[in-house]
């Protein structure tokens, strides 16, 4: 079937077809006997046609480091719900935790093309700075603070910093951290700092040789454990800049360290759902990351809509979790 077709059938002009489909004007006559044919017929307008009128393909391309964490879950999450509500579909490239590959997909997605792209982004070098600046189509970055761009990100210092306050005030002397590559601004950097100045602000701080450098999976988090409790057996608190690698701290204590079970204390961040229900909850940091999601993707769906002046960065907050009472932790 065609416009013409439907017209003809319907007894109407081929612009009256086209205004109905387009939800432009039409009398309630002529709607009620468009409406009529595109029913009997199971009339479905050309995707193509309407993407060559509108220059729009309805698409956006979503980059993310990998789908097995729980946390870039939620956040692809909160993006889909929009999408969805919008009209807008997503399509999804996995990375793999490569920059490379993220600049790949950023610029297959410009090419192929989408409306918009979404990264959810790890470590942001020099060359995706300048994509994202020179790219001819939107971008939001979620996960990191990209100055004049337009990003959503968390209050990864500030919820580090608290986290580093908590720990300072527990009386224990023996604080070990494990961090990863600072290259990631947020995770790396932002964490490790901001969980050092609160130590500091405590009048403490952290000894030499109790800092390692994870991967962002358990085996690593257990890798690391295991190294600073084989060479340290007086570590009273492990201070994790994920859950993940939390659980792979907890894995090492439990297997290889079992006389120092309950006598050493393991932070993290994120909240995660499935560790919070094997161990009832360690110390952690809530994000709203199925908000950052959302957030990410309303914004990015405003800027192909309606266009943009300004870059928005845009902060959301955080939510200290399961922190143990003093008389708790003797």
């Amino acid at each position: 079937m065609t416009i013409k077709e439907i017209a003809r059938l319907a007894g109407v002009s081929s612009a009256a077809v086209s205004r109905y489909l387009n939800g432009g004007y039409v009398s309630e006559e002529k709607k009620e006997k468009i409406r009529e044919i595109i029913e009997k017929t199971g009339y479905r307008p050309s995707i193509q046609a309407r993407n060559l009128r509108t220059r729009q393909t309805r698409l956006v391309g979503v980059v993310v480091p990998k789908i097995s964490s729980e946390t870039i879950s939620r956040v692809t999450d909160g993006i889909g719900k929009i999408l969805q509500e919008k009209g807008y579909q997503m399509l999804l490239a996995i990375t793999d935790n490569n920059p490379e590959k993220e600049l790949e997909y950023m610029e297959l997605f410009e090419n192929y093309p989408v409306d918009g792209v979404i990264l959810i982004a790890t470590i942001l070098t020099r060359k995706h700075r300048k994509h994202i600046r020179e790219t001819k189509i939107p971008i939001v970055v979620i996960g990191q603070h990209l100055e004049g761009e337009n990003c959503v990100y968390h209050d990864d210092y500030g919820a580090a910093k608290e986290m580093g306050i908590y720990v300072g005030k527990s009386g224990k002397q023996k604080i070990a951290y494990i961090g990863v590559t600072r290259e990631d601004k947020a995770v790396g950097t932002g964490r490790e700092d901001g969980f050092l100045s609160g130590l500091a602000k405590c009048g403490m701080k952290m000894k030499d040789g109790l800092r390692k450098e994870a991967k962002f999976t358990m085996e690593s988090g257990y890798e690391k454990a295991f190294e600073l409790l084989r060479d340290n057996s007086d570590i009273d608190i492990i201070s994790c800049a994920t859950d993940t690698i939390a659980a792979g701290a907890l894995e090492a204590i439990q297997k290889d360290f079992p006389e120092r079970k309950g006598s050493i204390q393991i932070t993290g961040f994120g909240d995660n759902q499935f560790l919070k229900a094997v161990t009832g909850g360690i110390p952690t940091v809530h994000f709203g990351y199925k908000t950052s999601g959302v957030k990410g993707a309303e914004l990015l769906i405003d800027i192909i809509e309606n266009g943009q002046d300004i870059s928005v960065q845009m902060k959301l907050g955080y939510e200290i979790k399961n922190l143990q009472s003093e008389k708790k932790r003797e």
